[in-house]
């Protein structure tokens, strides 16, 4: 068993004028196997989104159930129906196997070439060709080393700017260059993916000439984060709860105002408040000697809550969080992209300003906001464990 982890990201723009994406994203999970499948339907609109959910969904179930490739684009080009304008009836598609989190097989068809980043720089990989059902199918298969990051790409990012700020859009090599030149040992794969697709949606001022998707894998060494939140139902427990916090290694997050006090007493250091509000919705920080970061309570998970929601939605709050400073953004940051296992220590004391009915949130909300976000973040792909106190 290794300490290494597949983290994967995307972030997709529609064709100007549409409302219906033409490309499809499908992840799967199987034990010690990812699969992530990136279909680009023919044309744009509500067929293209058909024929890419179709291709996506078949190839990733098939894919899982460990049906071999001639099964699944034979599959594909007798399902799909037949466009009855260009006379062809496909979905390019790009197919990212892991296993173990130490190999992976690429299968590509008429998608821009996969980029592999190995230590922030374009690895030129080995492909083979085949003939598959008449159609035309690369294949890879590649050890895979730490920090390794395989960047799938629909058409719609080599076509950035065509027309509007570039002649020929913008090459693959060009992409190529731009992430070398972005590229953070740091940054998740959903940040990768969003830096490719943000500058193709610059390129094309906005109006995307072509749907347009980038979806990253990523090999990355596991990484742990605690967060407390609230103070335990019995004070009798304090103890107990801090101990087994502070037990666990990687970074620890304290959040609510009691629940930083008994904190501070725990490890007798004295605790620094502030009164700066860096975004006017989210309580200021504080900081306390031994803790990594220090927030208020239920307001500041709740935006956490929010940042999350979107993250594995639409993905349009990004670069709030991204850049923002305050407690929210933080642990977003440190939940999203730093962290790959993650412990809750939640206390189930009652705090009775948060049983008023005139507020929007419900009864016994710490309990919701920590069910929600933890399901959020299964979503993405993180290892959760919840304690109760």
């Amino acid at each position: 068993m290794n300490d290494l982890c597949v983290d994967v990201g995307y972030k997709s723009i529609n064709k100007f004028g549409e409302q219906l994406c033409g490309d499809m994203v499908q992840i799967a999970r199987d034990g010690d196997t990812t699969i992530l499948v990136l279909a680009d339907g023919l044309g744009s609109g509500v067929k293209a989104n058909i024929l890419s959910t179709l291709t996506s969904t078949i190839i990733s179930t098939m894919i899982a159930a460990q049906m071999s490739i001639e099964e699944c684009v034979s599959t594909i080009m007798e399902t799909l129906p037949i466009c009855s304008v260009r006379g062809v009836a496909y979905s390019t598609f790009t197919i990212i196997k892991i296993t173990n989190n130490t190999y992976a097989e690429i299968i590509q068809y008429d998608n821009p070439q996969v980029i592999l980043l190995r230590g922030g720089k374009s690895f030129d990989y080995e492909t083979e060709t085949r003939v598959i059902a008449g159609k035309q199918i690369l294949e890879s298969k590649i050890e895979l080393e730490q920090d390794d990051a395989f960047i799938a790409m629909s058409d719609g990012t080599i076509f950035a700017g065509v027309g509007e700020t570039l002649n020929y859009g913008w090459q693959r090599e060009n992409i190529v260059e731009y992430a070398e030149a972005n590229y953070d040992v740091k940054m998740s794969a959903a940040a990768i993916s969003a830096m490719i697709v943000d500058a193709c949606n610059d390129l094309y001022n906005h109006k995307p000439g072509d749907d347009t998707t980038a979806a990253t894998v990523r090999v990355r060494k596991r990484s742990v984060v605690n967060l407390m939140f609230g103070p335990p139902r019995n004070p009798e427990d304090g103890n107990k709860m801090l101990s087994l916090f502070f037990a666990k290694q990687g970074k620890h997050i304290v959040s609510g105002g009691t629940t930083s006090t008994i904190t501070a007493e725990f490890l007798g250091k004295k605790m620094e408040t502030s009164i700066d509000y860096l975004d006017p919705d989210v309580p200021p920080t504080a900081k306390i000697e031994g803790v990594d970061l220090v927030t208020e309570g239920v307001l500041t998970i709740n935006k956490v809550l929010e940042y999350a929601k979107d993250y594995i939605g639409e993905n349009k709050l990004f670069s709030d969080w991204h850049t923002k400073k305050d407690g929210a953004s933080k642990i977003a940051k440190m939940l999203f992209d730093d962290a790959t296992d993650i412990n809750f220590y939640v206390g189930r004391a009652v705090n009775p300003a948060h049983q008023n009915p005139n507020l929007p949130i419900g009864f016994n909300i710490k309990m919701q906001l920590v069910e929600e976000l933890s399901g959020a973040l299964k979503t993405m792909g993180k290892t959760i464990n919840v304690s109760y106190f």
